[in-house]
């Protein structure tokens, strides 16, 4: 049974900083699979912020994240990671973590076979 269980999330003040962990188990060991982070803020739908290949060395990130936040992963704990800075208002969001074992990162909700249960953030101005 797969199982991605989401941490760190929480409430900070705008230009604070938070990290996000996804801890991924029962996932197939033979397969690279691409992880991806989501996000839903109350009243939206669900949209893409990050993902990253297999090796680590391949990411993508939404516009209205890229150069506040950071995706890794450690594939010896499988873990990914969401570093997050100066974070915004609008930064306020359940924040999902996913799996896909096309292996390949994609900013396609479609692509991802395994979702976790999400964390909340909330940043204050």
């Amino acid at each position: 049974q797969v199982q991605l269980v989401e941490s760190g999330g929480g409430l900070v003040q705008a230009g604070g900083s938070l990290r996000l962990s996804c801890a991924a188990s029962g996932l197939p060991p033979s397969r690279s699979y691409a992880m991806g982070w989501f996000r839903q803020a109350p009243g939206k739908e669900r949209d893409f912020v990050a993902a990253i290949g297999w090796s680590g060395g391949n990411t993508h990130y939404a516009d209205s994240v890229k150069g506040r936040f950071t995706i890794s992963r450690d594939n010896a704990k499988n873990t990914v990671y969401l570093q997050m800075n100066s974070l915004k208002p609008e930064d306020t969001a359940v924040y999902y973590c996913a799996a896909s074992l096309v292996g390949t990162p994609t900013n396609w909700e479609d692509e991802y076979d395994y979702w976790g249960q999400g964390t909340q953030v909330t940043v204050s101005s």
